[in-house]
């Protein structure tokens, strides 16, 4: 069990027999009254985002039964997407709510981290970091460079990003799989 004072970002823990982690908290210490912990939960298998208190000290949580394996990404269907275990060549099935907006991530032998969850896949867990091509942009203005503004860009998985004016189709970009930025240009 998880006490209060363990809670930190990226934290997964167990609630009413469900995985969630702990996207943001806040330790509280009203003047008056007894501590609390205010955090903000994702649901690993929904993502779904709750609010909840904890009373500091008293409550516990449960520390969920996870195992996470790397796997590479290989294709995907009408069903879903299909990932290998590099060490047993084991085929894994995620749905298309299971991987949800992800899917702009994916590229043919990415490796990527499946997440268990009680002995069953749940979610992908990304690197931070991937390179992928801008297939559709507008050009750029000679001498917009100078002005800070950006265009949206597509990459060739389908992912929108903002990008800088200077940027051209045909380039490869580090997009940042968190938050979904651009970067920097990729280093080749």
């Amino acid at each position: 069990m998880y006490q209060t004072t363990d809670f930190r970002k990226g934290l997964k823990i167990e609630i009413e027999g469900k995985p969630w982690i702990i996207v943001d908290f806040q330790h509280v210490n009203p003047g008056k009254g007894s501590a609390f912990v205010r955090t903000r939960l994702r649901n690993l298998e929904t993502n779904q985002t709750l609010e909840r208190t904890f009373k500091a000290g008293i409550e516990t949580v449960g520390k969920p039964d996870m195992e996470e394996k790397e796997m590479e990404y290989n294709y995907a269907d009408q069903d879903g997407y299909n990932f290998m275990d590099q060490t047993t060549f084991e085929m894994v099935h995620l749905s298309h709510e299971q991987v949800g907006d992800n899917k702009f991530y994916l590229q043919e032998n990415i490796k990527v981290f499946i997440l268990y969850f009680n002995g069953r896949p749940i979610s992908i867990e990304l690197p931070n970091f991937i390179n992928l091509k801008v297939v559709e942009t507008d050009p750029g203005m000679r001498g917009d460079t100078a002005t800070g503004g950006s265009k949206k860009a597509v990459m060739e998985t389908g992912l929108q990003v903002n990008v800088p004016l200077f940027i051209k189709e045909g380039e490869v970009l580090k997009i940042d799989t968190r938050t979904g930025e651009y970067i920097e240009r990729a280093k080749v």
